[in-house]
């Protein structure tokens, strides 16, 4: 498993030492703590690492913190961001703010709260992989599907409710029509009617789908995730995600974990 890289800059070797020492020790392994003394230098570090969160002093010599968050928004780097600053003019506040920054720390900082600061930091952080995931693993054809859920028959919602709930299981159209007490030739026609996906089409896609959230968010084998969406095979498995993805489930896992980390 990565960790992720909590960064600090600031131009005051004393105040940066000292964050870094409270943050090491609220550290449990899931961060690397890095420090840089200049923005310049925090450019050179996010060239080759992810920056998830980002400790910025507001005064520093030649770069701004303000115009680091610039630099760094224009390059399409959107870490989280904490302001630390002996300065407590509300100008400063108010232009870090519309940068995207969640937190405005003045100096003297107490460890307390610089740690509750980046807790948050780490929230917000966690949310935005988590609305980043599920962009990466959505099928449109599934969310058309969902979206017509208010609108279909309660027969077709109990099926499809069933069957999200089963993708590790072996699912028949036969099987599913009798949970929804309904003959297996008319079942097939009105889940094609209400859904537009024919029966097989959408357990295969909510499948590959339930894949794609597995092979991005836990450190399971393919062949696990194969078992767990229901089946058989890693082989049928790769072969059906393949012709949904364009790319094998491995290079899938492999793409994904270079944008996130």
């Amino acid at each position: 498993m990565f960790s992720k890289n909590i960064l600090i800059v600031d131009d005051e070797p004393r105040t940066k030492q000292g964050l870094q020492r409270t943050l090491e020790s609220w550290n449990n392994g899931d961060y690397t703590i890095l420090s840089a003394e200049s923005g310049e230098e925090v450019l050179r570090i996010a060239q080759e690492k992810k920056i998830h969160i980002l400790l910025s002093d507001i005064r520093m010599p030649e770069m701004t913190g303000l115009q680091l968050l610039k630099t760094l928004k224009e390059k399409g780097m959107r870490p989280v961001v904490i302001v630390i600053s002996a300065y407590s003019e509300f100008e400063y506040a108010q232009q870090a703010l519309q940068l995207g920054v969640i937190n405005y720390l003045l100096k003297p900082i107490g460890k307390k709260k610089l740690i509750e600061a980046v807790e948050d930091a780490v929230k917000v952080m966690e949310k935005q992989e988590r609305a980043g995931l599920i962009e990466k693993v959505v099928d449109e054809k599934i969310v058309d599907a969902s979206n017509k859920m208010d609108s279909t028959k309660d027969t077709i919602r109990k099926a499809i409710i069933y069957i999200d709930r089963n993708l590790k299981e072996e699912l028949t159209l036969k099987d599913v029509a009798a949970h929804v007490h309904l003959n297996s030739s008319y079942f097939s026609v009105l889940f094609k009617e209400q859904v537009d996906l024919n029966f097989s089409e959408y357990v295969t896609r909510r499948r590959i789908q339930r894949a794609k959230e597995l092979i991005l968010s836990t450190t399971l084998p393919i062949n696990e995730i194969a078992e767990e969406v229901g089946y058989k095979t890693a082989k049928y498995f790769n072969k059906i995600f393949k012709e949904l993805e364009g790319i094998t489930p491995s290079a899938y896992r492999k793409t994904g974990n270079e944008s996130a980390f």
